[in-house]
This record gives C-alpha cells, sequence and structure tokens, in this order.
C-alpha cells in the first residue's frame, strides 16, 4: 500500500475538504471549530469554490483556500498554510477585508455586508501564546463590548497541538487536528469513534495517496511550496546579514568620529588623526569646522 500523502498539502486539503462530494465533511470541520468558540453549529453550507482540475499546481500563483456561504449568508474563509510566509496578521487581513468588500456591487448598501470569518491551519507556532486555537474579534479595549460582529478570525496552530495528545473520545477539534497533523493509522480508529465523518477524510486521503495522478500533482506543489519556503527564508537571512554588516560599519563609523573629535580637542594635527582614527583629511577638516 502506498505511503499516506500529507493531508497539510494545500492542493491535497482543498481536495479532501473542498470537494462538493465532501462538503459534509467541510461542515463537520467547522462545526467542531465553531463549537470550540462557544457558536452554535451550521445546519448547511454553500462552495462558492470547489475543488475542480483547475484547481492544480501548475498555477503557481494560485491560493488553494476554501471559500463557502452558510444559510445566513455569512462567508467563511478556510486556508491551510504549511510554511510560515511572515505577515501572517497582515497577510490574514488582507485576505479577509477583500473577503468583505467583495460582497458589494457598486452602488449597493454598506447593510448588505454579512459576517466573515477567516479560519487559518497553520503549521507553524504564531501568536505568543499556549493556545492552539485562538479567536479574535474586534472589541473595545477597555470594557470589552463589540464594536461589529462582522470579523471572525481564527487561528488553528498545529505546533501547539502536544504530540503526546491522544483523541479525544467524545469528539471535538483535537481530532480533526490530530488527523490533519499526521498521527499513525492506529490511532484513527479512536479518532473516528465519535467522529464519524472523519473516516470519510480518511478514505479520502488513502484513496488520493494510491492515486498516480493525485501524488504527482501532490509532489509537485509540495515542491513550489518547499522552494516558495526556501527563497523566503534566504531572503530573510540575507536581509538580516545585511542588516549586521550594516550595524557594523555604522559602529565603525561611530568610533572613528569620536577618536576625531577627541583628538581634535587635543590640538592634534590633521594628518595624525587622519591616520589614528581611519577618516581622510578631509572628513576631519569638515568635522573641525562643525565644531
Amino acid at each position: 500500500m502506498a505511503e499516506l500523502l500529507d493531508p497539510r498539502n494545500d492542493f491535497l486539503f482543498k481536495r479532501i475538504f473542498g470537494s462538493e462530494e465532501n462538503r459534509d465533511v467541510l461542515l463537520a470541520f467547522l462545526n467542531r471549530t465553531f463549537a470550540e468558540a462557544g457558536k452554535p453549529p451550521l445546519t448547511e453550507i454553500i462552495l462558492l469554490n470547489p475543488y475542480t482540475d483547475k484547481d492544480t499546481p501548475r498555477d503557481k500563483q494560485s491560493i488553494l483556500d476554501i471559500r463557502a456561504r452558510t444559510a445566513e449568508g455569512e462567508l467563511i474563509n478556510v486556508e491551510m498554510q504549511l510554511f510560515n510566509k511572515y505577515d501572517t496578521e497582515k497577510r490574514t487581513m488582507f485576505y479577509w477585508s477583500k473577503l468583505y468588500s467583495g460582497q458589494l456591487q457598486e452602488g449597493q448598501s454598506y447593510k448588505l455586508l454579512k459576517k466573515c470569518v477567516t479560519i487559518n491551519i497553520l503549521n507553524y507556532s504564531f501568536l505568543p501564546n499556549d493556545q492552539y486555537h485562538s479567536v479574535f474579534h474586534l472589541r473595545e479595549e477597555r470594557s470589552g463590548i463589540p464594536l461589529i460582529d462582522d470579523i471572525e478570525l481564527h487561528f488553528l496552530e498545529q505546533p501547539k497541538l502536544d504530540d503526546r495528545a491522544v483523541p479525544v473520545e467524545h469528539g471535538g477539534l483535537v481530532n480533526w487536528l490530530l488527523f490533519l497533523k499526521g498521527t499513525h493509522k492506529f490511532n484513527w480508529e479512536v479518532l473516528t469513534m465519535n467522529e464519524p465523518v472523519l473516516k470519510k477524510a480518511m478514505t479520502t486521503l488513502e484513496f488520493l495517496s494510491q492515486d498516480a495522478e493525485a501524488r504527482r500533482l501532490y509532489e509537485d506543489r509540495q515542491k513550489f511550496l518547499h522552494d516558495e519556503a526556501s527563497m523566503i527564508e534566504g531572503a530573510l537571512a540575507e536581509g538580516e546579514a545585511r542588516g549586521e554588516a550594516r550595524g557594523v560599519l555604522q559602529g565603525e563609523q561611530k568610533k572613528a568620529l569620536e577618536v576625531a573629535l577627541k583628538l581634535l580637542a587635543l590640538g592634534v594635527d590633521i594628518s595624525i588623526i587622519a591616520e589614528a582614527s581611519g577618516l581622510s583629511e578631509a572628513e576631519i577638516i569638515a568635522l573641525k569646522k562643525q565644531g
């Protein structure tokens, strides 16, 4: 039997959770996520961008998110992020704002705007807390009163889910996250004991793992994601190196100026100051004039 693919790959995640035939899988996952936030369960969702054959890794600029609408008209966006692209909070707000503002056509009333919920499943730690599920709303700082309920941001940070965490027998979001994190198959039976719909997600993962075309597309996407992450890390490392080098140069320049000023105050000859500080005689003359 073929080795199981990683369901955290955004291409594979959308195949499992964002296809019409697995709409019940997405609904069950959303309800477990919302239950932890104290929200009532959804009864129905409509996929706005269901998986199609066009959702392939060949389009390197594609964002393989999942967008859905509830029966009440609220919009939900779910995105799997395997690698840290940095500026997560700004990126989240940017895509939330596009989802929110995109509801209106020109000339329509703001009253038509519906609540938008963003759910980011992160394969890296992001927030300075220990909880794996964090929820944000727009609230007044001191009293906590809500300004408006239209914004809701969820961050599910998988690294904060203890590796020793065991399936929750009464069901819950932890079971879904353990599946996504790649818990061993011998845990699957316990995971599905009180999460029957999770079995369908597992079956889909097993099927895709044995499908040659799905594996090829998965590997294409995995390579792109790794390359993208490497380029980001490389750019950050280069920027840090330049910053450190700039800091060293600035420190040396400051030290040279301090030496020159002290020697000028002592009436030392400009040529000697230039030799001692490393500054040019022109620089020292200019410094003397400024003093």
